[in-house]
């Protein structure tokens, strides 16, 4: 299982939400580069940026500094957040992201999200956030009212590979990764599913690789502490 050690800027700063509550934000580093540089001294491959406020906002506003944590540390980037045009998509495949994240988009614009796969292959994941059951979507504003198991099996017919699920009652929380969701998701053959969302010990990282899941994202467990990054890629190498 891979390890996917977790920066969400805001600001160009890395920070983290409660439940996604963009009023209840705490600032881990101001420098996201200087973060991405201990991921990788940690044996980090790969690294999972999320823009929240492109999230929020609908289009990319920390392109900058996502560009140059990529150019800087030299790491495999997976990105997320408020990218929903081809431009974005292509502008920041072309300057050496290796995978883009859709979420708002895999709901409302599905054309886009074909058109994307069409072009760009393997390089396109999208996003699952959770609610509910349901599929939340504009930066974990909206519920879409759509069955997330459903969800997920239409993407993978759509040609998507990499679903990244995010327990968002759990996002933030530290009360561990919700095993029962995605043991579930992880049945759908064809998929590479990612947890994502309350990831809080080495014991959740071992459980979550006994169950063959893809990749785990690492977040605030990580910033408060409580999971060494260095630590979980070596559990997660080593279970079985």
């Amino acid at each position: 299982m891979l390890i996917f050690p977790a920066i969400d800027l805001f600001n160009s700063q890395v920070v983290r939400l409660f439940k996604g509550d963009y009023d209840n934000m705490t600032v881990y580093d101001k420098d996201p580069i200087n973060t991405a540089l201990k991921f990788k001294s940690f044996g980090a491959n790969w690294i999972h940026i999320v823009d929240l406020e492109g999230a929020k906002l609908g289009h990319a506003v920390n392109y900058e500094i996502i560009l140059k944590i990529k150019q800087v540390s030299n790491l495999k980037c997976e990105l997320g957040g408020g990218i929903r045009d081809l431009n974005t998509i292509e502008n920041y495949i072309l300057n050496g992201i290796d995978r883009i994240i859709l979420g708002t988009v895999a709901v409302t614009n599905p054309e886009l999200l074909n058109q994307a796969v069409k072009n760009f292959g393997e390089k396109i994941a999208v996003g699952v956030d959770i609610k509910n059951n349901c599929v939340a979507i504009k930066g974990w504003l909206e519920n879409s009212n759509l069955n997330a198991y459903d969800f997920c099996l239409k993407m993978r017919d759509a040609g998507i590979k990499n679903i990244i699920s995010t327990d968002i009652s759990r996002d933030g929380t530290m009360t561990g990764a919700n095993l029962n969701l995605y043991e579930n998701l992880n049945k759908i053959s064809g998929l590479n599913i990612t947890a994502s969302g309350g990831v809080n010990s080495l014991d959740d990282i071992n459980k979550l690789a006994n169950l063959k899941i893809y990749g785990a994202i690492v977040g605030k467990a990580y910033y408060t502490g409580a999971i060494n990054i260095k630590s979980a890629i070596e559990v997660a190498h080593n279970a079985h």
